[in-house]
């Protein structure tokens, strides 16, 4: 657990994407948000799905760099705010592992 908070604490994304996020967290729903962003049926734990999540983040991240047509600033917060979500989750321990 501390390895994915260490790894989520040192991402260092842009202040408007990161604000835009922590607006959209009070209203994250894991079940509806990680079946839509992680195309599962049943959400994984708090742990998996962060991993996942970061993966799914750092290539919105690499498009956004890059200018890349692909780059989707709605999925890009939707991502963030997936892993703020999560990570309250996982730092609350909540029985999940």
């Amino acid at each position: 657990m501390n390895d994915l908070m260490s790894m989520l604490k040192c991402l260092h994304r842009p202040r408007l994407l990161i604000r835009a996020a922590r607006f959209g967290v009070t209203e994250y729903n894991r079940k509806r948000d990680l079946r839509r962003l992680l195309k599962v049926s049943v959400p994984p734990s708090p742990g998996r799905a962060i991993v996942r999540l970061m993966n799914e983040e750092s290539l919105q991240e690499e498009k956004r760099k890059t200018g890349d047509a692909g780059y989707s600033i709605t999925r890009h917060v939707s991502l963030l705010i997936a892993l703020m979500g999560e990570a309250r989750l996982l730092g609350a321990g909540s029985g999940y592992s």
